[in-house]
């Protein structure tokens, strides 16, 4: 009987955890990981953004109470290479200078019944541009995990400019991918 009694206070504790409203950010640990993928001459090239944050506001019931936002430290930027971190700092790229920050916020989150995949439409403003964003995303509120990729276009945020304009050398298309664990405010 006592095993029955922590076995259900067990399942209690986790289904309200998963079906509640509630607020999350990012918790800092080694699971969180915000990475891009372009190519250069047709080769995919990887770096990921070391300092991001996120808030993410969920009730399962409702969905005018979602809300995703995400920060990113432009600088933290790195690509694993000297040479191509001072490169992308500069004005033809992220210009960090002049756009530290860059910022996706979304108060549209749809989800598929039955399913931990979502999607979040709201805009990416990055390098002074803010342009539509539709990001797929699953959550896991058992796990606390929050993960998706997406595609975009550096041209439309004015990364890569002058000289490297052209996709002839590096690709316009860039992949995002992201795997977050989140903690529950109180």
């Amino acid at each position: 009987m006592r095993k029955t009694v922590c076995c259900l206070a067990v399942l209690a504790a986790f289904c309200a955890t998963a079906a509640h409203a509630a607020t999350w950010q990012l918790e800092p640990g080694p699971d969180n990981r915000l990475e891009f993928t372009a190519t250069f001459e047709k080769t995919p090239v990887t770096g990921v953004f070391k300092d991001f944050s996120i808030r993410f506001d969920f009730d399962p019931q409702q969905a005018a109470d979602r809300h995703l936002n995400v920060r990113i430290r432009v600088s933290s930027a790195d690509m694993n290479s000297k040479d191509i971190n001072q490169a992308i700092a500069g004005m033809d790229w992220f210009d960090f200078a002049r756009y530290p920050e860059a910022v996706f916020d979304t108060r549209e989150i749809l989800g598929t019944p039955g399913t931990d995949r979502h999607l979040a439409r709201g805009t990416l403003l990055l390098k002074g541009v803010r342009q539509p964003l539709a990001l797929p995303f699953s959550w896991k509120p058992e796990q606390r995990l929050i993960e998706g990729e997406f595609l975009t276009r550096r041209t439309l945020f004015g990364i890569g400019t002058g000289q490297w304009q052209s996709s002839d050398a590096v690709g316009d298309e860039v992949k995002v991918k992201f795997r977050a664990r989140l903690r529950e405010l109180p």
